[in-house]
C-alpha cells in the first residue's frame, strides 16, 4: 500500500510538471519573438533569428523528448540508468556531454533554491513510506528534471546557445510551476493521511525493513526537543530545524545518539562529484534560515512567516528619528552632540563604544515595541549586527560603516518577514558582498582606498532613503557590483595584465575558429596534405594575431587572409600554360606575404625556411599534376569567406590555451614578467569542481599555493569568454590561470576560499547560538 501510494505521488508531480513544461514551452517562444523587436549588433540579431527559426521547428520535438523522458523515469530504473545520474563514470567525458551538465546543475540549483521548503516535505514523507531516502535519480529531484530537460534540448536539435538565451526564463519558470507541483505532492500525501504534521523531532516510525532502523538525513538534522508550550510544528522549510540541540559547522544539528548527516568516504566522493561546493554551501545557507523560520514560529506567537508588515506607531517613530550628528561612530549615539567635531575612533574602545551604542538602542526600540513579533524581528538583527561588529577579519573602519546599517535593515526586516527567510535578500546580498571584499585588507591597505569611500557612499544612500525598503538595497546593490568590476580592475598593473589577458584569450579563442573553418571550407576541396597543415597549424594563427594588432579589416590583415587563397589556387594542378605563368609571375609576392605572416607569429628564420622548403616542392609538383584544378569561383567563394572570418566565430569552449609568459611575449609582443601564469598543478578536474571555477565572484579572497609559495589573493577578473581568470595579490604580483587549472587548483586544495560561508549568514548562525542557549531573550 505504501509503494502504491509512493507511485501515485510521482506520477501525479509528472503530471503536474508536464503541464508545466507546457507552459514553459509557450513562454520561451514568447520571449524569443520579443527579442527579435529589441535593437541590437547585426550579428545578435541573426542569432536571435536564428534561435527563433530553430525553436519553431524542434520545439515541439524538444516537449515530446522530455516528457518521454521523464515517463521513463518513472519506471523501475537499471543499474546503468542509475549510474547515469547518479555516480560519476571515469569514462571520459565530451564537451557536450559536460556543457550539458553544468547547464542542468544551474537550473536545478536555481529551482532548488525555490522549492526546497516543499520539496524536503515531499522528501521527508516518502521516506516514511518507502524507509528509506530518494534515490539519486529519483525524478521528483529537481536535478534529475533538470538533467532530463536539457538533455533533450540538445537531443532535439536545438543548439545550446539558444538555451543559454532563454536560460534565465527556464530557471523562473520553472522553479515557480515545480513549487505548484511540489505543493501538490505534499496536499496529496497529507490527504491520504501521511504525516500531516511532520514532526522529526520524535523517531519516525517506520515500515518494517531488513536493515537495521536508521534516521535519515532529515531526522539526523532535526532538533531533539521542541520549545516549552508550542506543539510540534510542520517540518522546517528548507530543512530547517527548531530551536534546540547543538550547532554544527555544516549548518544542521549535532542530534545526540543519531548517526552524522553524511556517512563515510563514498557520501563524501559523492558530494565532491556531483554538486559544486559552492551549491552545497547554499544547502547548508538554506538549513540555517529554515533552522531561524522555525524558531521565530515556535517562539512568537504572532509571527508571520508570509505577510508584510507595518511597524506599530511608537516603534515607527523611534525608527525615523534620527540624531543631530551622526558620525561613522555609529547609527544611534556615541557620535557627537550638536555643534562638536565628530572623531573618527576606530581602536578597540571605539569599536566597543559603537556596540555599546547599537545594544542601548536596540534595547530602546524593544520597549517602544507593541507585539512579540516586533521585539523578536528587534533582538534577532541586533544579534546579527553584534556578530558584523565582533568579524575580526574586517577593517574596523567597515565595521564601524556597517552597524550604521543595523536600523536601516532593521525597518526592511520589520516590514518584509522574507529577510529572515532567503539568502537572496538585497539587504543581505549587499552586506555580504561588501563584507568578502575587504576581508583580505587590514585597516591601513583599506584607509582612504575608493573601496572604503564606495562602501561609506553606499551606507549614506541607503540612509537617505529609509521609505523605500528593500528597493533601495537592490539598487545600491547593482551599483556596488558596477563598481566592483571597475575597481578590482583601474590599478596600473592589474589593468595591464587584465588588457593582455583579454588579447591572449581573443587570439587563441580566433585562431581556433579560424583552423575550425578553414576545415570546412577545405573540406571538399582537393588539396595536398602539406598546404592543409600549413593553413591549420600555422597561417590560422598568423590570421589571428594579425586581427588582434591590426583589427580584421585592416589592410595588412586582408592582404595575408587573400595570401591564403592565392597559396590554395598556386598549390592546385595548373593543367594550362597560362595559370603556370601566373604562378610563376605571382609567386614571389607570395613568399614575401608568408615570410611577414610566420614573422609576425615569432617563428624563427629556419622554421621559416623549412615550411617555405615544403611549400615551393608543392607548387613544384602542382606543375606536373595532370588532376583537375580548383575552379577559379570556388577559390573566389573562398577569399570572400576568409575576408568576412570573423563572422563564423562562435564563443564555444576553447580547451586549456598553451599559455606562459615567453608565448605571450611572443604573441603580443610585450613585457609579461609580471605575469605569474598558472600553467600546472593539480589533477583533471570533475565537471563539479569545472562549476564551481565559474561560479566564483569577483572580490573574494583565497589563498592560493603555487610554486611552493602561500599567498593571499583577491579573484579580480574573468574574462569574457570564461576562460581565464586574474587573481591580484597585495604586492602587485598576478596569476593568471585557464579554467581548467583553475578548477584543478579548486579541487586540489591549492586555492582556498578564505570565506567559508557569507557574512549574513555567519551572523545569523551566531545569532541562533545565542538563541538556543537563551531563547527568552528574544521576548525581554
Amino acid at each position: 500500500m505504501e509503494k502504491q501510494l509512493a507511485r501515485q505521488t510521482r506520477e501525479r508531480f509528472v503530471a503536474d510538471a508536464s503541464r508545466a513544461l507546457i507552459e514553459i514551452g509557450t513562454a520561451v517562444q514568447e520571449h524569443l519573438l520579443r527579442l527579435l523587436d529589441q535593437p541590437s549588433n547585426l550579428r545578435e540579431m541573426q542569432n536571435r533569428r536564428d534561435a527563433w527559426t530553430l525553436y519553431q521547428q524542434h520545439r515541439q520535438a524538444w516537449l515530446d523528448g522530455t516528457l518521454r523522458a521523464w515517463q521513463r523515469a518513472l519506471q523501475p530504473q537499471t543499474a546503468t540508468a542509475k549510474a547515469r545520474l547518479s555516480e560519476p563514470s571515469l569514462e571520459l567525458l565530451g564537451d557536450e556531454v559536460m556543457e550539458n551538465k553544468i547547464l542542468a546543475s544551474r537550473l536545478g540549483r536555481a529551482v532548488l533554491e525555490r522549492v526546497v521548503g516543499e520539496f524536503d516535505d515531499v522528501r521527508v514523507r516518502l521516506e516514511y513510506l518507502e524507509g528509506e531516502d530518494l534515490p539519486e535519480h529519483d525524478i521528483l529531484r529537481p536535478e534529475v528534471l533538470a538533467l532530463l530537460t536539457v538533455e533533450q534540448w540538445a537531443g532535439s536539435g536545438l543548439p545550446r546557445t539558444a538555451l543559454q538565451t532563454v536560460g534565465d526564463l527556464i530557471q523562473t519558470d520553472f522553479a515557480e510551476l515545480l513549487l505548484k507541483a511540489y505543493q501538490k505532492s505534499n496536499e496529496f500525501l497529507i490527504g491520504r493521511g501521511v504525516m500531516p504534521q511532520i514532526d522529526l523531532h520524535a523517531r519516525v516510525k517506520r515500515p518494517v525493513s531488513s536493515e537495521p532502523p536508521h534516521i535519515s538525513r532529515s531526522a539526523a538534522l532535526s532538533t531533539p526537543r521542541q520549545p516549552p508550550g508550542r506543539a510540534p510544528g510542520r517540518a522546517p522549510d528548507s530543512g530547517g530545524h527548531s530551536s534546540g540541540g547543538k550547532l554544527d559547522t555544516g549548518g544542521g544539528m549535532a542530534a545526540q545518539g543519531r548517526r552524522p548527516p553524511y556517512g563515510g568516504a563514498q557520501d563524501e566522493t559523492r558530494m565532491m562529484t556531483n554538486t559544486t561546493p559552492l551549491a552545497r554551501a547554499r544547502m547548508r545557507a538554506q538549513g540555517v534560515i529554515g533552522q531561524l523560520k522555525r524558531l521565530l514560529i515556535d517562539n512568537v506567537a504572532d509571527y508571520d512567516v508570509t505577510s508584510h508588515q507595518q511597524a506599530s506607531p511608537a516603534l515607527a517613530q523611534a525608527l525615523a528619528a534620527r540624531p543631530m550628528a551622526r558620525g561613522p561612530v555609529g547609527y544611534a549615539g556615541g557620535a557627537a552632540a550638536a555643534g562638536h567635531t565628530v572623531v573618527e575612533d576606530y581602536s578597540p574602545a571605539g569599536l566597543a563604544q559603537v556596540a555599546g551604542s547599537l545594544r542601548d538602542h536596540t534595547a530602546e526600540l524593544k520597549k517602544k515595541a507593541s507585539t512579540a513579533s516586533e521585539k523578536a524581528t528587534i533582538e534577532v538583527v541586533a544579534l546579527m549586527f553584534q556578530s558584523i561588529l565582533a568579524e575580526e577579519r574586517i577593517p574596523p573602519s567597515v565595521r564601524v560603516w556597517f552597524a550604521r546599517l543595523q536600523v536601516p535593515v532593521l525597518r526592511v526586516a520589520l516590514a518584509e518577514p522574507e529577510f529572515f527567510g532567503t539568502v537572496n535578500h538585497p539587504a543581505r546580498q549587499l552586506i555580504d558582498r561588501m563584507g568578502s571584499c575587504v576581508m583580505g585588507f587590514d585597516a591601513s591597505a583599506i584607509g582612504g582606498t575608493a573601496l572604503e569611500s564606495e562602501i561609506r557612499r553606499v551606507v549614506q544612500v541607503i540612509e537617505q532613503y529609509p521609505e523605500t525598503g528593500k528597493r533601495v538595497f537592490q539598487l545600491v546593490y547593482e551599483e556596488f557590483q558596477k563598481f566592483l568590476s571597475k575597481f578590482l580592475t583601474e590599478k596600473g598593473a592589474t589593468q595591464k595584465v587584465v588588457s593582455v589577458a583579454q588579447q591572449v584569450e581573443q587570439k587563441e579563442t580566433l585562431a581556433i575558429q579560424y583552423t575550425i573553418e578553414l576545415r570546412n571550407m577545405l573540406k571538399d576541396v582537393p588539396v595536398r596534405s602539406e598546404i592543409r597543415d600549413f593553413l591549420f597549424k600555422v597561417w590560422a594563427e598568423v590570421l589571428a594575431l594579425a586581427a588582434i594588432r591590426s583589427g580584421a579589416q585592416h589592410a595588412d590583415t586582408v592582404a595575408l587572409k587573400k595570401a591564403a587563397t592565392d597559396l590554395l589556387w598556386a598549390a592546385s594542378a595548373k593543367p594550362n600554360r597560362s595559370d603556370r605563368a601566373r604562378v610563376i609571375q605571382d609567386l614571389p609576392q607570395l613568399l614575401v606575404r608568408l615570410r611577414q605572416g610566420m614573422t609576425l607569429l615569432g617563428l624563427d628564420t629556419t622554421k621559416q625556411e623549412g615550411h617555405l622548403k615544403v611549400i615551393s616542392d608543392t607548387l613544384a609538383d602542382a606543375f606536373l599534376s595532370k588532376t583537375e584544378a580548383i575552379p577559379q569561383a570556388r577559390i573566389e567563394a573562398m577569399a570572400k569567406r576568409l575576408a568576412n572570418l570573423e563572422d563564423f566565430v562562435s564563443d564555444d569552449g576553447m580547451g586549456d590555451l598553451p599559455l606562459d609568459a615567453e608565448s605571450i611575449e611572443l604573441m603580443l609582443g610585450i613585457d609579461a614578467s609580471s605575469i605569474n601564469v598558472v600553467a600546472d598543478g593539480g589533477s583533471k578536474p570533475t565537471d563539479a569542481m569545472t562549476a564551481w571555477a565559474l561560479e566564483l565572484q569577483p572580490g573574494h579572497w583565497f589563498t592560493l599555493e603555487h610554486n611552493g609559495k602561500v599567498k593571499q589573493v583577491q579573484f579580480a577578473w574573468r574574462s569574457d569568454r570564461k576562460q581565464l581568470h586574474l587573481f591580484a595579490a597585495m604586492d602587485g604580483s598576478s596569476y593568471l590561470i585557464q579554467i581548467r587549472r583553475l578548477a584543478a587548483y579548486l579541487q586540489a586544495g591549492l586555492l582556498l576560499p578564505q570565506e567559508e560561508e557569507a557574512l549574513t549568514l555567519r551572523a545569523t548562525r551566531n545569532a541562533l547560538a545565542k538563541l538556543d542557549a537563551n531563547p527568552e531573550r528574544l521576548l525581554n
